[in-house]
């Protein structure tokens, strides 16, 4: 079977990111920029018009002119092009229809507790991608010649995930550990010990309620799919579970950043909750981007608890197992004692070991990889070590003129030095004016404690915000990665809009549609107000 279609939309779109970087090059669109407030974007809009529209015009051509025989080459080069409609819609949703949403919704001025509309419902080009998607396919449909490429956005998601494993640092894992493995080991095991409790007071059969369970308890899709053969789960049973969690998942990316907004909550213990709360794990990444579009603290925590989310795939599809067999057993039983003569039918044998190798995220191996290179300092600039690091960041105030405070600047704080109590904080507010910049970590830390005590003004605290991001620097390679990440994710969360239709929403069934909406609510409030009243315990940070 030939795959690819020959059709001009490829090569049009090559030639309009070539035209888009040609008159962002030139300037013409400076007044737009400007209007928008995009000026920090500029280079990106135009290196990457430039790049993927030259690749653009190259597919293009060749599938118009070239010969095309059936083979993997054939279908690799068919996803090309539909990749390239999908980075296309993800361009212009960033760099025009996002900030337009914002400028719009400053105009309307602040409605919730000073807050803005597009902050508050998350209106920002991870949300208006996903919006974007199921729009798109479920109005006018995505076309013929793209639809291949369109199923290659999950592979932009796990690809993503992988190179977020190199954001990572020891201190960090450490941190963030024993809060992950608490929460997720509680919640995991207590929402799949839920299900299967709710499936056998509803009848649903072994099959359907240990499927469910996985999906709901552990990560989504994935896990459904790993527990599928364990519990023989039949082809209708494991549609039911995917449309259960794509129905629920679609809610919470929407639900999760603007409760997360009204309650103030910082990026760690968002990511905690929309990590232990949100069911797949592409779900758990669009709510973390939609809470910090422009940064991916969040997003890292958020993976973290992901990610100990699926270690646990193992643990689950073993006891599903032991359940599982269990359970057909005593049914199998039960058949044979009210029917004389039957002969009992043992539940199928499972391999178990087979399953979780066969099924285990390979993406998860790729992250945990990418972070132990990490750990050797292979990204890192010369000189400085894994040990120098916070928050993937390191201390360098061997600054130039032009990256000192200003006069203003100095004037500002010695108008509120007073207000410094604490040795520390005042110690470190003095060297801050005497040298125009942060002197050392300890003063760095002491700074943000000052900032957040709230005895600085306003224009005091921005001064000091300002010095103490002057002096911690990310690694040149790690902040290439980080740029690939976001557009990893809203590549891939933007073709994951345009794969939920109407009809896979509907899917969900009756039964499975209930167990899964009321564990899922359950799950999510529940770590909530876990995340909320045990942060402290936790180590989480609630600023």
């Amino acid at each position: 079977m030939v795959y690819t279609k020959r059709h001009i939309a490829v090569l049009i779109m090559g030639l309009a990111l070539l035209a888009l970087g040609y008159c962002t090059e030139l300037g013409l669109l400076d007044d737009v920029i400007k209007y928008l407030g995009t000026s920090r974007s500029k280079p990106a809009m135009i290196t990457l018009p430039y790049t993927f529209g030259a690749i653009g015009v190259v597919i293009g051509l060749w599938q118009l002119i070239g010969l095309h025989r059936p083979g993997g080459l054939d279908y690799i080069n068919s996803a090309l092009g539909g990749a390239l409609f999908i980075l296309f819609v993800a361009m212009l949703i960033r760099w025009f229809l996002d900030p337009l949403v914002a400028v719009w919704s400053r105009a309307v001025g602040p409605v919730f507790g000073g807050k803005y509309i597009h902050d508050v419902f998350g209106l920002n080009y991870i949300v208006l991608g996903i919006v974007a998607g199921i729009l798109l396919v479920n109005t006018v449909g995505i076309p013929s010649w793209a639809q291949n490429g369109v199923r290659l956005s999950r592979l932009g998601l796990k690809t993503g995930v992988v190179l977020l494993g190199t954001l990572y640092f020891l201190q960090e894992i450490l941190h963030l550990g024993t809060a992950s493995f608490t929460l997720i080991g509680i919640f995991v095991l207590g929402s799949v010990g839920l299900v299967l409790w709710m499936g056998r007071l509803m009848t649903v059969s072994n099959s359907m309620g240990g499927v469910l369970s996985a999906g709901v308890g552990v990560c989504g899709v994935s896990a459904a799919v790993a527990a599928a053969p364990v519990v023989q789960a039949k082809s209708a049973e494991i549609a039911y579970t995917i449309g259960t969690i794509l129905l629920w998942g679609v809610g919470c990316m929407f639900v999760f950043p603007t409760v997360g907004k009204l309650l103030h909550m910082s990026p760690e213990a968002f990511g905690a909750w929309a990590g232990t709360g949100i069911l797949n794990s592409a779900q758990v990444a669009g709510a973390a981007l939609a809470f910090q579009p422009d940064g991916i603290e969040t997003l890292k925590v958020a993976e973290i608890f992901n990610i100990t989310r699926i270690l646990f795939l193992p643990l689950i599809v073993v006891w599903l197992a032991v359940w599982y067999v269990r359970r057909e057993t005593a049914v199998n039983g039960a058949a044979q004692a009210q029917s004389v003569g039957a002969m009992a039918v043992s539940a199928p044998r499972v391999s178990v070991g087979r399953v979780i190798v066969d099924k285990f995220p390979l993406f998860v191996l790729g992250f945990i990889f990418m972070f132990l290179l990490n750990l050797t300092g292979v990204f890192l600039p010369k000189g400085v070590s894994a040990n120098d690091l916070w928050k993937g960041q390191y201390f360098d105030n061997n600054l130039k003129a032009d990256r000192l405070l200003k006069d203003k600047d100095v004037d500002a704080l010695r108008a509120v030095a007073d207000k410094a109590k604490r040795s520390d904080h005042k110690a470190a507010l003095e060297r801050l004016i005497a040298n125009k910049k942060v002197m050392s970590v300890s003063d760095y830390h002491a700074l943000d404690g000052l900032s957040a005590s709230g005895a600085l003004s306003k224009e005091a605290k921005a001064v000091v915000s300002g010095a103490r991001r002057s002096v911690m620097h990310t690694p040149k390679i790690v902040g290439w990665f980080r740029d690939w990440i976001v557009w990893l994710f809203a590549f891939g969360l933007t073709g994951l809009g345009m794969q939920i239709t109407i009809a896979s929403l509907k899917q969900a069934g009756g039964q499975p549609l209930v167990i899964g909406g009321v564990v899922g609510t359950i799950k999510a409030v529940g770590s909530l107000i876990v995340v909320i009243v045990f942060a402290g315990l936790l180590g989480l940070s609630t600023l």
